[in-house]
């Protein structure tokens, strides 16, 4: 007695638990239950590369990966379609706008020392790309026409004499173009003004972004390896005190032009770190630590098709998933109440605990519910109804032979036990197939129908049995017609 209640009770907490813990921690879902957004992108050969290999296909990945998950998107799947495409899925995000543009740049990070004698040239050039940049912000924020004439900024006739110098002339068919034409002239231009590349981002360990001390713009820090920090320092040591810049180009655009003091001669800049200043918003500091942080691509990415899905739509496949389970859920109560009477009172309450267990640990883990991993969990409320099945088959067998209502349930249990091991491991072992061997939405499926198996063997020989015998400690309940038809039983236990 002492024993069955101790389990009484361990059930009861874990419900208890279990309802805290999906009240804290909401379930996860994923892109076609929540909606967002679905990038499909498509690796490029490059180089002496004439065709993607497999294993460039998962390096790719691989750099991709982290940066998303620098981004902080929750939930969000990548997975291989073919020989050279990927597919990656944000559930939540309604503007990929910026996804796509922090995973599809190459984020070749370079440090470039300033060619002697171009210190004249290149001030000029950074002037006119400050105004440039003024001017473009203008006209964003600005009617065109008011923004053009601002005083900041330079003149139509200094706009086109920098387009004749720059070899511009007579190339754009509106200002707007003309102005976006020799922003991108004079960064190239800046960008020959320095000496090749030094030391890359190959050589970088880390980066993160911080706010500067005296104003709202952000800064991105790095951090080196020790050979990464050798170069640094004897790179820094060169043009220290020289008036020539340190030049830091992504993807071949100037990000920003530092000088170094007097009192880096001696050894240059040690320690293996540096900070790139160059005015960053909030968000663009994030994604340039993201793509920093993640690697360089080792090949170029297409985005072929970006597809959002409104969350209107995921609410919908919510709800129409919902009534599918309720509906189920209904259908099997149902029958285990006419088919086995007392026993299927005792299978519903089981269900819904192994349900309330289930979706707690969905939560827990956490797993991300897609339709597929949705259709994983109504099987395995399957499974969990066949292992009941054959226990009150097993009982009911019993009861038809003239054993007593106790000792039919005590042995139903033991011989449905083996038959329901060993169903629930050979299902579990399709499980890790298909959750080591598949991808994407595949792994989701997996991933719940696992979970509500080992979940299925638990209450099924744990909550039902409890449960069961807490029931035939009343009296008024422990007769075989609540089992079984009197017309079924033998003469003398009718």
């Amino acid at each position: 007695m002492a024993r069955q209640q101790g389990w009484f009770a361990l059930i009861l907490a874990l419900a208890i638990a279990a309802g805290s813990v999906l009240t804290s921690f909401p379930l996860q879902l994923g892109l076609d239950l929540r909606g967002g957004s679905q990038l499909t992108l498509e690796v490029q050969p490059a180089g002496e590369i004439t065709k993607v290999k497999a294993e460039q296909l998962e390096a790719v990945k691989a750099v991709l990966d982290r940066r998303v998950n620098g981004l902080g998107v929750a939930e969000s799947t990548l997975q291989t379609v073919g020989d050279n495409q990927l597919v990656l899925q944000l559930p939540g995000v309604t503007d990929p706008s910026r996804a796509a543009r922090v995973l599809g740049s190459t984020a070749l990070l370079e440090f470039r020392s300033q060619k002697p004698g171009s210190e004249d040239e290149l001030r000029s050039l950074i002037q006119l790309r400050a105004q440039l940049k003024s001017v473009l912000a203008l006209n964003e924020s600005k009617d065109p026409s008011e923004a053009a004439d601002q005083d900041d900024g330079p003149t139509r006739e200094q706009l086109a004499k920098a387009q004749k110098e720059l070899g511009l002339e007579g190339t754009a068919d509106s200002e707007q173009e003309q102005l976006e034409q020799l922003l991108a002239r004079a960064n190239e231009q800046i960008v020959e003004r320095f000496d090749p590349a030094e030391l890359t981002g190959k050589d970088l360990v880390t980066a993160g972004r911080q706010q500067q001390q005296n104003g709202n713009s952000w800064e991105v820090t790095l951090t080196f390896n020790r050979e990464g920090g050798d170069k640094f320092a004897e790179l820094t040591r060169s043009i220290a005190g020289t008036g020539r810049l340190l030049g830091i180009v992504l993807d071949g655009r100037p990000i920003s032009e530092a000088s170094v003091g007097d009192q880096f001669k001696a050894a240059g800049i040690t320690g293996g770190s540096a900070v790139i200043t160059g005015n960053f918003s909030a968000e663009e500091a994030r994604d340039l630590e993201v793509q920093l942080r993640g690697g360089s691509l080792p090949l170029p990415v297409e985005i072929l098709e970006v597809r959002t899905i409104g969350p209107s739509l995921g609410a919908e496949n919510v709800r129409r998933s919902l009534i599918a389970a309720l509906a189920g859920l209904v259908l099997v109560a149902i029958f285990m109440l006419l088919v086995y009477r007392l026993a299927g009172v005792v299978a519903v309450l089981a269900l819904s605990l192994y349900a309330l267990f289930n979706l707690a640990s969905y939560a827990l883990i956490p797993v991300t519910l897609t339709l597929p991993g949705t259709a994983g969990f109504i099987l395995s409320i399957g499974m969990a109804v066949d292992a009941n099945v054959l226990i009150f088959e097993r009982i009911k067998d019993e009861l038809r032979r003239g054993n007593t209502l106790i000792r039919s349930i005590e042995t139903g249990f033991s011989q449905a036990f083996s038959s329901i091991v060993d169903g629930h491991i050979t299902t579990l072992i399709s499980c890790a197939a298909l959750f080591f061997l598949g991808t994407g939405l595949v792994k989701g499926f997996a991933a719940t129908l696992g979970i509500g198996v080992l979940l299925s063997l638990f209450t099924a020989l744990t909550c039902t049995r409890t449960l069961l015998r807490f029931l035939m400690s009343y009296q008024s309940l422990r007769r075989p017609t609540n089992f079984l038809p009197a017309g079924q039983l033998p003469s003398s236990a009718a």
